[in-house]
């Protein structure tokens, strides 16, 4: 049985950046965790920490998605949106089609009052700009104003997905940044926010050097000198 994120776990990662993670999983031999061409709408928006809970488009059919099935109860974009449990991120396949939204503005404040950490498609949102100012964690390839039904046909709800050319599972950890989206597989999750935090106060004590004015050999990667010297400082990074 895969280990919750842990409370501390969460708080790690909100603190370390997308490019720090994907080291921590290039390491463990993963090279595709990065989700392809999502950015955030806002600057502005928290940092994004969330097990994944998905959705998954498949082209639409002229016979099947027409207006009219946004009446009932059961339609499964809508589904999703009022089931995604909170402190989650719902991540949407839309094979990259961004010719239609996955979503807008109402169903994506929806999800926020619902308590939802975020939202990614590798599609785009309708009502971009008002999404950018919700405060809201929200990443998509571009904006786009066509409602759904016009290429994408909503099905599969929290079932693996590929999104940005990324597998992801339920219950994965999806991470967003200033820069995009990373997903950690969930048995890896502890360990990885774990070791990524640590590697984030090395890479400030560096930062801090490198500022200072000295030479990256010996400090990236630290020679023996190096470690003990960031051992001594290591306890005032906050």
């Amino acid at each position: 049985m895969t280990e919750a994120l842990t409370p501390e776990s969460r708080e790690k990662l909100k603190r370390v950046s997308t490019a720090t993670l994907t080291t921590a999983l290039f390491k463990r031999g993963l090279r595709n965790q990065f989700i392809q061409d999502v950015r955030p709408l806002s600057a502005n928006a928290p940092r994004m920490v969330g097990e994944a809970f998905t959705l998954r488009y498949i082209p639409a059919r002229e016979d099947l998605d027409h207006l009219s099935v946004f009446e009932g109860t059961q339609h499964p974009q809508r589904v999703a949106v009022e089931t995604c449990p909170p402190g989650h991120v719902m991540v949407i396949d839309s094979r990259k089609d961004a010719r239609a939204a996955s979503a807008g503005c109402i169903l994506v404040t929806r999800l926020m009052q619902r308590g939802a950490a975020g939202i990614v498609t590798d599609g785009g949102f309708r009502d971009s700009p008002d999404i950018a100012a919700l405060g809201f964690a929200a990443y998509h390839s571009r904006p786009s104003a066509p409602t759904n039904l016009i290429h994408h046909h909503a099905l599969d709800i929290n079932a693996p997905i590929g999104c940005g050319d990324v597998p992801v599972y339920p219950g994965d950890i999806v991470v967003g940044d200033g820069e995009g989206v990373c997903v950690i597989p969930a048995h890896l999750a502890n360990e990885v926010a774990t070791e990524a935090y640590e590697q984030t106060a090395y890479e400030d004590f560096v930062e801090m050097k490198v500022r200072e004015g000295r030479g990256i050999f010996g400090l990236y990667p630290a020679n023996a000198e190096t470690k003990a010297e960031f051992a001594r400082w290591r306890p005032d990074w906050k």
